[in-house]
């Protein structure tokens, strides 16, 4: 491995079947006024919400809620957000549900207190917070993005149709996070293989970069083939807890900074995927998958070595009489094809992009460098034009 590095990461992970009980060790390490953070109502359907407001009850918790956040959260819900945790002096944000719902709370912490635009401040200057902090916790219901132990928190502005992840500092990072996967059962089809997708590309955007024995990489490698396996397993039956249960473990460390240390790092399939996303306000882990595969095929001849690696050793590619090219290709066709099978987006299209839209999703699209090739204005378009 090369270069230096310092490792932390304070969020405590409660992890299996009966995780929810342990929200009871937590909530009494916080005030009373709690601001419950939810989505569009499924946690109602299903009993969660039920569960956890009994839980705070039973802890002499005030409740302070907050609901409708959307998959995609705007920067209006989250001025919204921040007036309730400031006018209400909330101690806590308790998130219940899937990334997005994370990815707000953890926005709304750094936001009730700003003294700025917190969109102006994060987003688009990308500053750190020098205001007061509100405690997170997480109640996963999804797995896919990792916010429950990161500190990411992606904000959409409908208005000028930008996507914005900032990746905040261990402070922001949840305080806690309750893991069961049987709380994932009830996601549809198409967002538990969104997820799915955005786990493999949280992954390979950490792994298609640099050229040293990096341990991260055989970590990585590993993840990467559980998450192919098990991955098949819940498609086949959702209900699976030991395939559920190893989908939700690979997302969270897939995203919680570890496999990053002693790595540059791409992410231009999520800066590509967000801009789409902006744009048409498609499900996150679809607009990746829509551009991922012309993306990597564009990049593949500036790191060859590392397809060639990554076909055998996730795809297992026999490159018995093939050139590194031919190899690297076949393991982008093996990752295709498992794409298909799971019933993915595979282009733009299909989200609502027309060609008159990639020039400003290009212009849209945040730069980045740390990867095999940093791509240009001209390259993203072409890379969207295949996505077609």
């Amino acid at each position: 491995m090369l270069g230096n590095f310092s490792y932390c990461n304070p969020t405590r992970l409660h992890f299996g079947r009966d995780a929810l009980d342990r929200l009871n060790e937590e909530l009494p390490r916080f005030g009373s006024r709690v601001q419950l953070v939810y989505g569009g109502g499924s946690i109602k359907r299903t009993g969660l919400y039920d569960q956890v407001v009994s839980i705070l009850e039973s802890n002499g918790k005030e409740v302070f809620e907050d609901a409708g956040v959307m998959p995609n959260p705007t920067v209006e819900k989250l001025y919204e957000g921040s007036r309730t945790a400031r006018e209400n002096e909330v101690d806590l944000i308790l998130a219940v549900g899937g990334g997005s719902v994370c990815d707000y709370a953890k926005a709304v912490s750094v936001s009730a207190y700003c003294n700025e635009d917190p969109w102006e401040k994060y987003y688009l200057r990308f500053e750190e917070p020098d205001c007061a902090i509100v405690p997170v916790g997480c109640v996963l219901t999804m797995a896919g993005t990792g916010s429950e132990m990161n500190g990411g928190a992606v904000i959409t502005n409908p208005e000028t149709k930008q996507k914005i992840g900032h990746v905040f500092g261990t402070e922001v990072f949840p305080k806690f996070s309750i893991l069961n996967p049987e709380l994932t059962y009830t996601v549809p089809h198409y967002q538990m293989v969104a997820g799915i997708f955005d786990v493999m590309s949280h992954i390979m955007e950490q792994y298609f970069s640099g050229t040293d024995d990096n341990t991260s990489d055989y970590i990585m490698e590993g993840l990467m083939r559980s998450l192919v396996h098990s991955s098949r397993i819940a498609a086949e039956n959702p209900e699976d807890y030991e395939a559920r249960s190893n989908i939700m473990w690979s997302a969270t460390w897939a995203l919680n900074t570890f496999v990053a240390m002693g790595k540059s790092t791409d992410w231009m399939v999520h800066m590509i995927g967000q801009a789409v996303g902006g744009f048409t306000d498609a499900t996150h882990g679809m607009t990746l998958s829509a551009v991922s595969v012309p993306y990597y095929r564009h990049i593949m001849p500036y790191g060859l070595p590392k397809f060639v690696r990554f076909a055998q050793a996730v795809w297992e590619v026999d490159s018995s009489g093939k050139t590194d090219e031919e190899t690297a290709q076949a393991g982008l066709a093996a990752m295709e094809a498992w794409m298909r099978e799971m019933g993915l987006a595979m282009s733009v299209s299909e989200l609502g992009v027309t060609e008159g839209m990639l020039a400003g999703i290009a212009d849209a699209t945040l730069a980045m460098d740390g990867g095999y090739h940093a791509p240009d204005h001209d390259e993203i378009v072409a890379i969207l034009r295949e996505s077609l």
